[in-house]
Formats: C-alpha cells, structure tokens, sequence
C-alpha cells in the first residue's frame, strides 16, 4: 500500500490538475483530499474555514488526510496539508511524497480569491508570507520536489514521472 503518490505544494500550484493526468498516464486512481474533507463535512472548504476557524479546519484536514487508506493512487492534498503532522506521518507512510514547486509570481497570476478557494490564510497575510511560512515544510516532507514553473500540465507530468524514475 506504499505505492501511492502524494502530491504537496502550493495552492493553485496544479495538484489537482496535474495529478488527474498523472493517474492517467500511471494508471492509477486519483483522490483529491479537499473534496474528501468537503464530503466528510457536508461543506465547501470556504464555509469550513469560515465556521470552524483556521484551526479547526487544520484539525479537520489532519484528520481526514490520516485517514485515507488506497493503494495505486495519486492523491491532490490541499496546500495547508503540511501542518498537520499526523496527516503527513501517514502520507508517508503510504506512498511518495513529491512537491511540487513553483514561483511565487506565477502562483500570483493563477490565483484568484484566496478565500473563495479554501486556501487558509491569517487575517491580514498576503500570498508571499504564506508562500514563505510553507516553503520549509513542504521541503520538509517532500521525499522528491519537481519545479513545474513555467510547465504545461504535460511537461509537467513529464518531470514527474522522470523524478520517479530517478527515485
């Protein structure tokens, strides 16, 4: 069950979109883990965060990421997944964690609202200070970090498979 494939990084850096192509071309199945935190809550991730707090909704997504249990899966984690140690223990535990980075600046040009998107952000921190609180976490967890900046979904698929390759 340790043939999974995680996928960490920022939010808008392509979890999601990258990971379905890579389930393709791996033949593997694809979670996304914020709509499994959706479906266990019966609420968009926005209202979560708006209800529960930050803290609670980390709580909530530590919960639900330890929870998982698939084999032969590319699992989309949400970009506030590294602060929850249980969660990333877990993740481990059950497959390859890959990072996958990408400038500050073109995040910037990808994202819009920041909270219509479920991305848990303190009053008053912009982009760049979440950028640089998560950056050493997701190096921190990261068993392999591919830079797709500038990637299409395809090439950056590509540098995926090659960095397992590599593995």
């Amino acid at each position: 069950m340790n043939d999974n494939i995680i996928l960490i990084g920022m939010p808008g850096a392509g979890k999601s979109t990258v990971g379905i192509v890579l389930a393709k071309v791996l033949g593997y199945d694809f979670i996304d883990s914020d709509l499994l935190i959706q479906k266990s809550e019966n609420r968009l991730l926005w209202q979560i965060i708006e209800t529960e707090g930050l803290d609670g909704f980390h709580e909530i997504e530590n919960r639900v990421n330890a929870e998982i249990e698939t084999a032969a899966s590319v699992i989309a984690t949400g970009g506030s997944v590294v602060y929850g140690a249980q969660a990333m223990e877990h993740l481990r535990s059950v497959g390859k964690i890959i990072y996958l980075k990408i400038t500050c600046e073109e995040l910037a040009h990808r994202l819009g609202d920041l909270t219509k998107r479920g991305v848990t952000v303190k009053p008053g921190q912009t982009l760049s200070d979440l950028y640089a609180e998560r950056i050493p976490l997701y190096e921190k967890y990261a068993d392999i970090a591919v830079d797709i900046t500038g990637l299409s979904v395809a090439e950056a698929v590509g540098s995926i498979c090659a960095a397992l390759n590599g593995f």
